[in-house]
């Protein structure tokens, strides 16, 4: 038998509004360190961006929330992501991930992402809800942060994170120099409706994406730096 708060409510219908904030001049900094002087006093220090998030604990759809207007003369890398779409399947351990870069518009099909987790005793209250700080490695080298809630019984978060043992609410990955913390969550009234994945887009896995991609990177010799912040963008 498994005694629980009495007071402690757990739901397995929710959406969520994520705030996305990138630093946005230590990005520059690493990037184009040779014109970051010239640059640094017309970048501001942070960008923000919205997105929500919609799950019935068996399926996700995580898509582009309300609108930000964009600082002028940003660079396209800072909003490249911004309009990925990915439903997730956490039954069947696959995604469809619609990715538009540049002139092209991908349509990725594949499984979850492979990421390796340990749970740690910290905690911090987001939105509401007691989350627990835990501590991730995707592609080997790829440090994740995330603290979750077991009251939310999704075991996903933005882009397409997921694995742990309840719902992200607040996300970082310090390589991307990006954050993702939850706004607004909603359990009632949740529009399950929407949870659909995209059709348009040429259709291929990850791997096959990667190596369109590398196709392009190599005429950027002088910008190899941005091409693995841009590869490692589009893989999440």
């Amino acid at each position: 038998m498994t005694i629980t708060n009495a007071q402690t409510q757990f739901f397995s219908t929710v959406k969520i509004e994520f705030e996305k904030t990138v630093t946005t001049r230590a990005l520059y900094k690493e990037l184009f360190p040779e014109w970051f002087e010239e640059w640094k006093d017309h970048i501001p220090q942070t960008t923000l961006s919205y997105f929500d998030f919609i799950s019935d604990s068996v399926h996700s759809i995580y898509k582009p929330g309300r609108d930000v207007t964009a600082s002028p003369g940003m660079f396209d890398f800072f909003t490249l992501a911004n309009k990925n779409t990915v439903y997730t399947d956490y039954q069947k351990n696959t995604s469809i991930s619609q990715k538009p870069i540049y002139e092209e518009t991908f349509l990725v099909e594949d499984s979850l992402l492979n990421i390796k987790w340990k749970i740690t005793p910290d905690t911090r209250n987001i939105a509401g809800f007691e989350c627990r700080k835990a501590i991730g490695i995707l592609f080997d080298t790829v440090a994740v942060f995330a603290f979750y809630t077991d009251e939310l019984m999704v075991s996903g978060g933005p882009e397409g994170i997921h694995g742990l043992p309840g719902m992200i609410l607040g996300m970082g990955i310090p390589r991307l120099h990006a954050t993702w913390f939850a706004t607004k969550v909603q359990v009632v009234d949740v529009p399950t409706a929407k949870i659909q994945p995209e059709k348009k887009g040429k259709k291929l896995n990850r791997k096959d994406m990667l190596e369109s991609l590398d196709k392009v990177l190599k005429n950027w010799e002088d910008w190899k730096t941005f091409g693995k912040k841009l590869v490692l963008a589009t893989q999440i």
